[in-house]
């Protein structure tokens, strides 16, 4: 769709068993064109969507990974910017309009990403720094609890930014983000191989690649429940997707010296906690050492 029939904005929602948040979720974007892509819920969520917003359009398919879930959902969409939109967030008054307000006065940003906050309304962090080794070793060994504000032991978390001014930032945590349509058709959807985590890592750094820019605006609030436990086998895709970022854009070397560091890291964190945790960590440390990045990657955990 072109011209003036092409609305703002398209949100776009994933969605499994999200009964405890999407009526709110979708209430908050009530008036744009939505589209809810499910995979799979058996809580009741695909009813709800159903009855309460019969105009959202209810895309059911099998779970293939939320960048599947994100890249069928734009595939539906019209408008000149697609939201993806956590389906435990909700914006707060008129975000979604101050960020189509904000990305249209800077047209060289590819993504718009509003200020996260907690139920509590205290800050979530969500301007990132991409994986590198150091970053991956400042994070996995704890190092960057030593000095939180520090930009050199906590650059993946942006340390010492506060969240409270625009800033072009490497990329932003994926609850809530405003992509323009003109740069997904200019640099291509998200990568499905990415199954969970750093989908939206390597769009932003396929974006700045390209040129554009991914702006951090903190003059529209979202608010994003997030926190629950995915539990080891979510742990597990985050190990993965690092270790496949960094093959995808750094070479298979690099991703196996990232393999190596997350071994020994994982090791050590399988020594220190007890319990679940500590045997979540023992379990990933097992799987890293089954092979080298390179044959990870190429096959089903």
């Amino acid at each position: 769709m072109t011209g003036p029939e092409m609305p703002d904005v398209s949100v776009v929602v994933v969605t499994f068993n999200a009964l405890p948040y999407i009526e709110r979720c979708l209430e908050s974007v009530s008036g744009h064109e939505t589209i809810v892509v499910d995979h799979g819920s058996t809580d009741g969520t695909v009813a709800v969507v159903r009855e309460r917003f019969p105009d959202a359009l209810l895309i059911e398919q099998v779970n293939r990974g939320l960048g599947a879930g994100w890249n069928a959902g734009i595939r539906a969409a019209s408008g000149r910017y697609f939201l993806l939109l956590n389906a435990d967030a909700w914006a707060v008054g008129s975000a979604l309009e101050r960020l189509v307000e904000f990305a249209d006065a800077n047209p060289e940003a590819a993504i718009v990403g509003p200020r996260l906050v907690n139920v509590d309304g205290s800050l979530q962090r969500s301007a990132r720094g991409f994986p590198t080794l150091w970053r991956l070793a400042t994070e996995y060994l704890f190092l960057r609890k030593l000095a939180p504000h520090s930009t050199a032991l906590n650059a993946f978390y942006a340390g010492g930014f506060e969240h409270d001014e625009v800033r072009e930032v490497d990329f932003l945590m994926g609850a809530c983000l405003l992509v323009r349509r003109d740069a997904a058709e200019a640099v291509g959807l998200v990568d499905e191989s990415f199954f969970m985590f750093n989908e939206e890592t390597d769009w932003c750094y396929r974006f700045c690649a390209a040129g554009w820019k991914v702006l951090f605006y903190p003059g529209a609030e979202v608010v994003h429940v997030g926190g629950a436990s995915h539990g080891g086998r979510m742990f597990d895709e985050n190990v993965r997707s690092h270790l496949r970022f960094l093959e995808k854009h750094h070479g298979h070397q690099e991703a196996e010296r990232a393999r190596r560091l997350l071994l020994v890291a994982l090791r050590l964190r399988g020594l220190v906690f007890r319990g679940d945790r500590g045997r979540m960590y023992r379990d990933v440390a097992r799987w890293l050492t089954t092979g080298p990045a390179r044959r990870l990657l190429d096959r089903p955990r």
